[in-house]
């Protein structure tokens, strides 16, 4: 504990009952979080703590409690990536939602003063280069600088951005991720204290910040960026900014894409609904269903500030900093979790559950999936919302373990789902995922009377020909299955 003064104390019980903003649902949780708050921001250094105290001293004595949260989350990296990946999530209340949408792009300050030296430095040997005097916008750890390239002396001028990152930001997520991995062992044991789940907090928290700290690492993202140009080469409504030669390791250099956050309702109803099918379309389903042997790559950050709609119709992905990577086994046994609830087959959901994560308790993996499938039994569809429903409840009981590529992949798909369902609350993850993989099924069928019955390769909605043998032939054991788990 450092010690603080009058005035900081106070402002510090004010920081606290921000938990207050989590919604009635969660009211049990606020004492928790008040906890993890303190606990925090304990762990900062004097000098940070002091930066933190100033800025909410220098907010009006009247000022709402969303507001407070959305300063504090401006000066913390890792908090604002936080408040990014729930601004959209229905279960906060309007006004939290709409302050937390701001920190998806920020109002550039005057910070382009700091980074200019090293702009003008890495870029002075670049002919036919303009840079702005003024920032585009901020994000969590970067700067958007907007420029202009004079590639040939004939030819048009090119449009691009400079991604640079904030000066301080790397320090300052360093310190708040050497925080994370105590934090989790911390909230575990608050959890026993307050009489509540003990979540598995460690390894998740610990997971995220892995994640985060490839948010400095511009050169990585560059990679990432090329990477998904060539995936979504075929796909003329997709657009991925186009890496610039004259990058370097502390500067990206890209096309500029003018457009306006996906989540602007400036369409009518019937076109944000294919807006929003188009993101679920780049951003899950093609991905997923047509991953190699080399694994499906997914956006790990799809929030709203990096998806814009272009002004002729299509979706620019930004902002590839941080990426998952599932494997093709992994695709799989996504496909046979869904297959094994859809025949009613707890033992294959059990045996789908296992491929994916560690089991350790095995008896409360069992009354999830027996839950699970009561759900399909009683007339649900085992689609995108049963599937993560399910994971997250063994998750959050710590009965799986699940890797980091599937923890990280189930946080990405609760942001996007947020996001599809602000911009249009009429599109259904579930139809346009069916339609892509029926898609991919219908192109394999002239291949599969060659192939191994066991065989599951890139582009057969990850089913083997033993796969649709064993549906028809089990066919009649779930309709037993179905009437026998209907009266007991």
């Amino acid at each position: 504990m450092t010690l603080r003064s009058r005035t900081e104390d106070g402002l510090l019980v004010m920081l606290l009952r921000l938990s207050e903003l989590l919604p009635p649902a969660y009211a049990h949780f606020r004492p928790l979080l008040a906890d993890a708050l303190l606990f925090f921001l304990d762990h900062l250094s004097p000098r940070r703590q002091r930066d933190i105290f100033a800025a909410q001293l220098a907010l009006p004595a009247n000022t709402s409690r969303p507001l407070r949260l959305l300063t504090l989350f401006r000066l913390c990296p890792t908090l604002h990536k936080l408040g990014q990946v729930v601004a959209h999530d229905r279960r906060l209340s309007g006004d939290l939602r709409q302050r937390l949408q701001e920190l998806e792009t920020l109002v550039p300050t005057d910070s382009l003063v700091a980074v200019r030296p090293l702009l003008e430095r890495e870029m002075g040997g670049v002919a036919g280069l303009r840079i702005a005097r003024k920032a585009l916008a901020e994000a969590s750890v970067a700067i958007v600088v907007p420029f202009v390239w004079q590639q040939a002396a004939n030819g048009p001028p090119l449009q691009g951005v400079f991604k640079v990152l904030r000066p301080g930001v790397r320090d300052r997520l360093e310190e708040e991720l050497a925080i994370w991995p105590a934090l989790g062992t911390f909230l575990e044991e608050r959890c026993v204290a307050h009489g509540l789940p003990v979540f598995d907090y460690a390894n998740t928290l610990e997971s995220v910040a892995h994640l985060l700290a490839n948010e400095v690492r511009l050169d990585g993202e560059q990679a990432h960026l090329r990477q998904a140009a060539e995936f979504h080469a075929d796909s003329p409504d997709i657009v991925i900014p186009r890496v610039f030669p004259f990058s370097t390791p502390t500067v990206t250099a890209m096309e500029r894409v003018d457009g306006c956050k996906v989540t602007t309702q400036d369409l009518p109803a019937t076109e944000m609904r294919r807006r929003a099918e188009r993101m679920i379309r780049a951003l899950l389903a093609q991905p997923f269903w047509s991953s190699g042997e080399s694994g499906a790559i997914f956006h790990a950050d799809p929030h709203a500030g990096n998806l814009l709609a272009t002004p002729d119709g299509r979706l620019a992905i930004l902002d590839w900093a941080l990426t998952t990577t599932l494997a093709k086994r992994q695709c799989e046994s996504v496909v046979q979790l869904v297959l094994g609830a859809l025949t009613l087959n707890d033992r294959r959901v059990r045996a789908a559950i296992g491929a994916l994560g560690q089991s350790l308790d095995d008896v409360q993996v069992e009354a999830a999936v027996v839950e699970a499938i009561g759900q399909v039994r009683a007339g649900g569809f085992p689609g995108f919302e049963w599937m993560t429903s399910l994971l997250d409840s063994l998750a959050a009981t710590s009965a799986v373990r699940f890797p980091e590529e599937v923890s990280l992949f189930r946080k990405a798909l609760l942001t996007l789902s947020g996001v599809a369902a602000d911009v249009s609350p009429d599109m259904r993850i579930d139809r346009v995922l069916i339609r892509e993989g029926a898609s991919q099924f219908i192109r394999s069928l002239w291949w599969r009377p060659w192939t191994w019955a066991d065989w599951r390769p890139r582009g057969g909605a990850h089913l083997s020909n033993a796969d649709l043998f064993g549906l028809g032939a089990e066919l009649p054991a779930s309709t037993l299955r179905f009437w026998i788990g209907g009266r007991g």
